[in-house]
């Protein structure tokens, strides 16, 4: 799956989200944010037909290192994954084990509004991206690839990629976030993945459900599984 991984300078992690389950290749993206994004690299991006950016990021992120654009025309929708840490009092767990059935119980809106800009006509090409691709956008995308009917197997396959794709195959690696803090940044792993999906089917029963629930209308998940498939 390494030949999914598509060079995009200024962009990290940056990979086609297809050719798994029923997803086609070349309409749905994944990466890193675009806030280094270079002339070049938005060549590249305009070349693949980009349309829409789902920016998974927080308010705060998102003032910090805003998305590079030069004379790219996509549209851009700022749909967070998880709370804004400033305003609400709902702080994101560090613990990565905490962290992604949380990430379930709050990704829902963001989700649904997702999908409901999927379902629109000439939809695609999308890229789908946080800060570094791994977490909030590595759950976004294993729920529309499990839409697609993806079995859980492909889905974690391509969510394992993350840790190659930013070079945490041998480990965490220290970084500088938005406040201006060195963190550790960690690999991903199976398990981690499946806690969320396990949330989702504890309380929805299905993927379906738990887009349904957040408003998400059969027709419009029908109408991704037509513009995205195969």
């Amino acid at each position: 799956m390494t030949d999914a991984f598509i060079d995009i300078p200024g962009v990290r992690n940056f990979r086609d989200a297809g050719g798994v389950g029923a997803l086609r290749r070349g309409v749905l993206y994944r990466s890193g944010s675009f806030h280094t994004l270079t002339e070049e690299g938005a060549r590249r991006l305009k070349a693949l037909g980009l349309r829409t950016v789902f920016d998974l990021r927080s308010p705060f992120e998102l003032d910090t290192w805003p998305d590079q654009r030069f004379d790219l025309d996509h549209e851009t929708l700022n749909l967070p994954t998880l709370p804004d840490n400033r305003g609400d009092g709902r702080y994101w767990p560090e613990d990565q084990a905490a962290l992604y059935p949380f990430m379930a119980e709050t990704a829902g809106p963001s989700l649904a509004a997702v999908v409901r800009r999927l379902a629109a006509p000439r939809s695609p090409a999308a890229v789908v991206h946080c800060a570094v691709g791994k977490d909030r956008t590595g759950l976004t995308i294993a729920v529309l690839q499990s839409l697609l009917d993806a079995s859980e197997a492909e889905i974690t396959a391509d969510f394992l990629l993350s840790n190659l794709g930013l070079g945490l195959d041998k480990g965490p690696v220290p970084y500088i976030d938005e406040a201006g803090a060195e963190r550790l940044s960690r690999p991903v792993g199976a398990e981690l993945l499946a806690s969320s999906l396990a949330w989702i089917h504890d309380r929805h029963g299905t993927v379906p459900g738990y887009l349904r629930h957040h408003g998400a209308t059969e027709a419009e998940l029908d109408a991704v599984r037509a513009n995205l498939s195969v």
